[in-house]
């Protein structure tokens, strides 16, 4: 299916916000090095700020962003990874990225202790990489993935403005549980290849529990000054925590913070 004006337009746009970015340095691709140093200390603030706070909130039936205070959150069983591809993605781009999600879920498993895999069919966590036109039309397509999805959060997916570059939603389990069920991410075709990476990264960790974004985390991909294109070692070990069996879904941030201190200072050969 070939790609509409507007969907061509927003491909030329994202290449150049790619090229805009890697001459200023940034989408790095390391985890970090001598200039992103951190300590333990660093560590715990940083994972309490990212995994206890939510940075979407729903206000008079939209989603908003928002910083909003929360309590931990996160997967207690098996992650099925479903990627879905709108008729418009290009073949070769499908392949690479399938590899990419595949290979990141490996790595995911093993920093996490879940479950991860791809599946070809069902799953609870769905990665929906869908052009301009596709994605506005996707309604009937995540109401099936998603039964019972509310008109907000809908709508959101469905109207992203030029600026949100990808997003991911998960759901908790019934009646205000604290234990993720399932999740949708949506990842914009007309990305150039590091952006799409980006994305792929940050979208599908925050979809594991680090729901929020922090100025002062670094290095990070949870951080929108977009220094980083890929999991950091400081991300690896934020992932460490939010699945480290010390903690459980639900706490609050007080109730949590001496653990993760205690749990960051291990992590980190006693530095603080």
């Amino acid at each position: 299916m070939p790609q509409s004006p507007e969907s061509r337009a927003l491909s030329a746009y994202y290449q150049r916000v790619e090229e805009g970015l890697l001459a200023r340095g940034l989408l790095r691709q390391g985890g970090g090095g001598p200039d992103t140093p951190f300590s333990a200390e660093d560590l715990a603030r940083n994972f309490i700020r990212i995994a206890f706070f939510d940075e979407f909130v729903v206000e008079g039936g939209r989603v908003i962003q928002r910083e909003a205070p929360s309590r931990l959150k996160r997967w207690e069983g098996p992650v099925h990874m479903r990627v879905i591809f709108g008729p418009s993605i290009p073949l070769a781009q499908r392949r690479r990225d399938r590899a990419e999600i595949k290979a990141y879920a490996a790595r995911l498993a093993a920093l996490t202790g879940l479950p991860i895999r791809l599946v070809r069919s069902g799953g609870n966590f769905h990665v929906l990489f869908l052009n301009e036109d596709e994605r506005r039309r996707a309604a009937p397509l995540i109401r099936s993935l998603m039964p019972g999805i509310d008109a907000s959060t809908l709508a959101s997916m469905l109207d992203m403005s030029r600026d949100t570059r990808c997003q991911v939603y998960a759901f908790t389990e019934g009646g205000g549980g604290w234990r993720y069920r399932a999740a949708i991410a949506i990842i914009r075709g007309e990305h150039p290849d590091l952006l799409r990476t980006a994305c792929i990264h940050e979208e599908i960790a925050q979809g594991l529990g680090l729901a929020n974004d922090s100025p002062r985390a670094r290095p990070s991909i949870f951080n929108d000054d977009e220094e980083f294109g890929r999991l950091t070692t400081m991300d690896e070990l934020m992932l460490k925590i939010l699945y480290d069996k010390r903690l459980t879904p639900g706490m609050t941030a007080e109730e949590a913070r001496p653990i993760v201190r205690r749990i960051a200072a291990e992590l980190l050969g006693g530095s603080s």
